[in-house]
């Protein structure tokens, strides 16, 4: 008996990531990691925007570009700053889907796999889950598989860094590939 209520207490904790950051495991294989960017301090990431290149058709598609994180600051909800890392330069910036008042806490990312010769795409879209459990799906593409969730930040994300494939000249462009968060201390 003991042993099961441990259980019910540590099992939890073990999927909080305070301080840390948060990670997703199907993200693309191409590019380099960009820089970490942070909301400014007392700062939290209630909304986003994706950088989305629309279906080209005959020609190479590369999907999701970029992301941007919206930042509130924690006492003045009017005090707002947009954070984003590495980006392709393909695509437009979509609307910003925010959570109201509460703040962006996990996320789940879809990305297409390797087409063995075909057109890649690598990430393609991102769905965010809210600290007060609502869901925001990104406007990206819809190629590829949702993987499992990331795991969660109880007091909200704070910062990102992005991995994103330069451009590959005439070779096939992916452009971004993967996204890490990082948790609010």
């Amino acid at each position: 008996m003991k042993l099961i209520f441990a259980l019910l207490v540590i099992l939890p904790l073990a999927f909080l990531s305070e301080g840390s950051q948060i990670s997703v495991t199907n993200g693309g294989r191409w590019g380099s990691w960009g820089r970490t960017v942070m909301c400014p301090r007392s700062y939290r990431a209630f909304g986003f925007s994706l950088k989305v290149e629309r279906r080209q058709g005959g020609g190479d598609d590369t999907a999701l570009n970029g992301i941007r994180l919206l930042c509130r600051h924690t006492e003045n909800r009017n005090v707002q700053r947009i954070i984003r890392s590495s980006e392709g330069k393909w695509g437009r910036w979509t609307s910003y889907r925010n959570c109201g008042c509460a703040y962006l806490q996990s996320f789940n990312l879809r990305v297409e796999r390797p087409q063995g010769g075909g057109d890649d795409t690598a990430a393609n879209n991102i769905i965010f889950r809210c600290t007060n459990g609502k869901a925001l799906s990104g406007a990206g593409m819809s190629w590829g598989g949702w993987g499992r969730w990331s795991g969660r930040c109880s007091r909200g994300i704070c910062g990102l860094r992005t991995k994103v494939e330069r451009p590959q000249g005439w070779g096939d462009d992916t452009a971004l590939n993967n996204v890490i968060f990082r948790c609010c201390k």
